[in-house]
């Protein structure tokens, strides 16, 4: 048996520590949740931008590459996307939110080189190479942004969890532990109370 449950001024003094404890438990696990939420639901409208973005990227990217297919032909456009670079560059770091971690991509280049010749090319490949790696960017902050949102979903649920613990199972456990010690001793004050007065009027009496 659970020896903070015997009725004792000890125990009083554990039960309201601990029932304090929780009641402060609680309040920080609800403003941990408020904050993740309020950052998830930043980002969530950040991904909805960046998404329109993309879309409307990507469709620009391939009206300039069809256009380049039929100005320099299909085999000459494949033959000059031999020479782009594989991307291989992107770093990753991390930073921290309320304790979650949230990987966030290096910075990355803005600075748009030229990877091939200009002699057998025209403005729309140009545009076309142009509007593909910005699709590039676009999408790597997307997966950044989404990522994020994702580690923020999984720690609000947690916070939630750990904050209906408290507030539904630990902190009615203690307050009511509380109640039960405090009455158990004023009941036993009482009796003692009435105790000590019998013996008191008897030995008047007598």
């Amino acid at each position: 048996m659970d020896a903070t449950l015997f009725p004792t001024k000890g125990n009083l003094m554990i039960s309201k520590s601990r029932l304090a404890l929780s009641k402060q438990g609680y309040e920080l696990m609800d403003k941990k949740r408020s904050i993740l939420v309020r950052e998830m639901m930043l980002l969530i409208d950040q991904a909805r931008e960046l998404q329109v973005q993309i879309s409307e990227t990507f469709a620009d990217a391939y009206k300039a590459l069809q256009n380049a297919n039929i100005t320099l032909g299909i085999n000459t456009v494949q033959q000059i996307s031999k020479a782009i670079e594989l991307e291989d560059q992107v770093t990753i770091n991390v930073r921290s939110i309320m304790g979650v971690e949230i990987p966030i991509l290096g910075e990355i280049d803005s600075v748009i080189l030229p990877q091939f010749g200009f002699a057998r090319t025209n403005t729309s490949l140009d545009e076309a190479y142009y509007k593909f790696l910005k699709v590039k960017q676009l999408t790597l902050l997307l997966a950044e942004i989404e990522n994020a949102i994702y580690r923020l979903a999984i720690n609000v649920k947690r916070t939630q969890k750990r904050a209906n613990a408290l507030k539904n199972i630990m902190i009615p456990k203690y307050e009511k532990l509380t109640k039960d010690i405090t009455n158990a001793l004023e009941e036993k004050e009482r009796e003692e109370f009435t105790r000590l007065k019998m013996i008191k009027n008897f030995k008047e009496s007598s």
